[in-house]
């Protein structure tokens, strides 16, 4: 593995990749970074990062390759988010970036024919026997009538 300074071209660019897409939403990722934390997010991350890898031996070093480095870095990120941000939700949307979040709509395909859409209004994460799962409640758009369902969460 290549020495990894901070000034470097090549790290800079893995940085900037890396810090890119996970703050940018596009159609199949939404950022689970809330704004106020992202340049707190960038520097503290940056910094772990760089102290991981200068403590790296040599041995390591020779196993290392971009796809470790790749990864490692963006435990570091999400590692560290969850130190920055406020809320047992914001965290929840650190840990679980692609299941619902507050505010967004679900079509309840069980309840009707064509489905209903509703406003998720809360969730949490419950364990019940060895099993984690995302609870979600929602509120139905087209009248008061709240339900909820959950998500199992991967292990």
């Amino acid at each position: 593995m290549k020495e990894l300074d901070p000034t470097t071209v090549e790290s800079s660019e893995l940085v900037e990749q890396t810090f890119n897409f996970w703050f940018n939403t596009r159609e199949h990722i939404r950022s689970p970074f809330p704004e106020y934390i992202r340049t707190d997010l960038k520097k503290e991350a940056i910094n772990k990062f760089y102290n991981w890898a200068s403590g790296l031996n040599d041995e390591a070093k020779e196993e290392v390759n971009d796809e470790i480095i790749g990864e490692k870095f963006e435990e570091i990120i999400f590692e560290t988010a969850l130190t920055l941000v406020l809320t047992e939700d914001e965290k929840i949307t650190i840990n679980y970036p692609f299941l619902p979040r507050i505010g967004d709509e679900i079509k309840d395909q069980q309840n009707t024919k064509n489905g209903t859409l509703s406003i998720v209004i809360d969730r949490s994460l419950i364990k019940e026997n060895d099993h984690s799962f995302l609870k979600v409640k929602l509120e139905k758009k087209d009248s008061t009538d709240r339900w909820e369902t959950k998500f199992e969460l991967p292990k």
